[in-house]
This record gives C-alpha cells, sequence and structure tokens, in this order.
C-alpha cells in the first residue's frame, strides 16, 4: 500500500512539473538562482526605458545605472559628507514602494559612505550636485538582495529619481 501512495505522488509531482514550467519549479527546489538572474536582467531592461536613452547614462561595473536629468551647480556630494535628498523609489513596473515627496514627509538626510542607506544609494548620490537630479537604476545586489523588504520583492532591480537638496 505504501509503494502504491509513493507512486502516486510521483506521478503528481510529474504532472504538476509538466504544466507549470518545470525548469522554474526545479530551480527553486534546488535552490538556483538562474531563474532569479534572467528576472534581474529584465527588470533592469525595463528599468532602462525609464531613462532617457541617450549617451548620459552611465553604467557601473557592479550593474549600477545613473542618469543625470538635471545636472547641478551647488556643491558636489562626496563620501563623508551629510546629504540630503528628495526621492521616488519605484520597482521596474512602476510601482511606487517610497517617496518623500508623500504629504507629511520631509527630505531624507544620511551621511554619504557611511553605509547608511543601501550601496545603490551610496555609489549613485555621490557626484552629484546640489539642484541636481538623477535617475539611480540599481540591480539587487546593490539594494536588499534575496531578502524581501516591505512591498519590495527579493531580488528586485530598483529605480529611484534623486534630487539633492543639500551638501554639508
Amino acid at each position: 500500500m505504501d509503494k502504491k501512495i509513493a507512486i502516486a505522488v510521483v506521478i503528481g509531482i510529474a504532472v504538476v512539473f509538466l504544466f507549470s514550467g518545470g525548469q522554474t519549479i526545479i530551480g527553486n527546489m534546488l535552490g538556483t538562482n538562474a531563474t532569479n538572474q534572467q528576472t534581474n536582467q529584465n527588470q533592469a531592461q525595463l528599468a532602462t526605458t525609464t531613462m532617457t536613452n541617450n549617451n548620459n547614462i552611465i553604467t557601473t561595473a557592479d550593474g549600477l545605472q545613473m542618469e543625470d536629468t538635471t545636472v547641478g551647480t551647488g556643491t558636489t556630494a562626496v563620501v563623508g559628507k551629510t546629504v540630503t535628498v528628495n526621492y521616488i523609489g519605484k520597482l521596474t513596473d512602476g510601482t511606487v514602494f517610497d517617496t518623500s515627496l508623500q504629504p507629511g514627509r520631509t527630505p531624507f538626510t544620511f551621511a554619504l559612505g557611511a553605509g547608511q542607506v543601501i550601496k545603490g544609494w551610496d555609489e549613485g548620490v555621490a557626484g552629484m550636485k546640489v539642484g541636481g537630479t538623477r535617475i539611480l537604476v540599481i540591480p539587487a545586489s546593490l539594494g536588499y538582495g534575496a531578502q524581501a523588504v516591505g512591498p519590495i520583492p527579493a531580488n528586485s532591480t530598483l529605480v529611484f529619481q534623486v534630487q539633492l537638496l543639500g551638501v554639508k
């Protein structure tokens, strides 16, 4: 009787495998991240479409993409300084997950390069000038990685519009 149950379970798994895109299920069961890597690449591609598709897009070696939509004329943000920004954070599908522009919110202040924010922000805000606005497309490796945070799914590429208000 136990053998019949085992065979039924195997057949059931095989049916689920065949009708639901087996590679994804197997990949998830084995912990492989090939599907996640492809998803991240697709997310980054979609996010780049929010940029103006010109030659001003900079891509760093670790995958951060930056585009200055407004070049500031004030003080330059450098590691060790305290910066104040307004921002809008979105997922690649356009869903806003956080913004300092909501009523009742204030601009966000942090020490640049001190690890108080995700790596993509430390890297992406550095070099901006006060008054400037920059779009950051941050791969999961420079964001929250494989960890889901609030409304942000694991392995998400993040898109931020950041306006530098001050440097101290």
